[in-house]
């Protein structure tokens, strides 16, 4: 075990792919936050009555492993410019875009593929820890949840940060809307917990936004490219701090609403 498994703390915290790597096998629960949108969408599709099929890929093996599954693929809902995102062309299909699975229909089964959250969650789930996808719309249900299954066994969040896409290199960007995620779901695996400084951290940011959170998330780096591409409305969405009771639990690779 290195020092970045945080040994010794019931609640851990690391970032992106890495973090999954040095936390998942010392952590019963893995928590995997991408706030605007991986796991904001999957809350929407599994309070819909939906399940959630995580893919590591945007080519032609995800469309392959959507078809194995019996899921249907979904797209990305935007595209990337040197000036940020914009919308990508309407369809009436679901997409990443939580916006598009408000009225998702009851027992639809989608595949969803993101390059951060889904990346990590089908990452954690081959070492072997429980995953659950948490957000700020169902922080405390999921933190519960992870207190329930963890059984006084260590608890890892990992927020999955954004990418830097005007680099060669597209290096992590630990990002505004993680930091509250992550922080929200922290504190409500309560304030008796043994969390890591990395942990703590996240927990007095969320308590220092203190009601501000869609203010903030609105404002932020990540907030405004969505507005600037003209969906605002999955800022919004995303910024609902719980509203839902959701705990989407990864179950043979698919996300399923846990039963508690």
């Amino acid at each position: 075990m290195t020092v970045y498994a945080q040994d010794g703390y019931a609640v851990r915290l690391e970032w992106g792919a890495d973090g999954v790597r040095e936390l998942a096998p010392h952590c019963a629960v893995l928590v995997i936050v991408d706030v605007l949108v991986f796991t904001t969408s999957v809350d929407v599709a599994l309070g819909r009555g939906g399940r959630v099929l995580p893919l590591p890929w945007r080519d032609e093996r995800a469309g392959e492993a959507a078809r194995r599954a019996g899921a249907v693929l979904t797209r990305s809902g935007l595209s990337r410019t040197a000036e940020g995102f914009t919308v990508a062309e309407q369809a009436t299909e679901w997409t990443l875009r939580p916006s598009s699975l408000v009225d998702l229909p009851e027992g639809t089964f989608l595949a969803i593929a993101s390059p951060n959250g889904a990346t990590l969650c089908a990452a954690a789930a081959e070492l072997g820890a429980t995953v659950l996808a948490g957000c700020l719309r169902n922080a405390s249900a999921v933190g519960a949840a992870a207190r329930t299954l963890a059984r006084d066994r260590p608890i890892g969040v990992v927020p999955a940060g954004e990418r830097w896409h005007h680099t060669e290199v597209r290096g992590l960007r630990p990002s505004l809307e993680e930091v509250l995620g992550a922080g929200a779901i922290v504190r409500a695996l309560g304030d008796d917990a043994n969390r890591s400084p990395e942990a703590e951290l996240a927990a007095l940011s969320y308590a220092a936004a203190d009601g501000r959170v869609a203010e903030l998330l609105a404002g932020s780096v990540s907030g405004r490219e969505l507005a600037h591409a003209g969906v605002p409305v999955d800022v919004e969405l995303a910024g609902r701090v719980d509203c839902s009771d959701v705990v989407p639990m990864l179950v043979d690779g698919v996300f399923e609403r846990w039963a508690g």
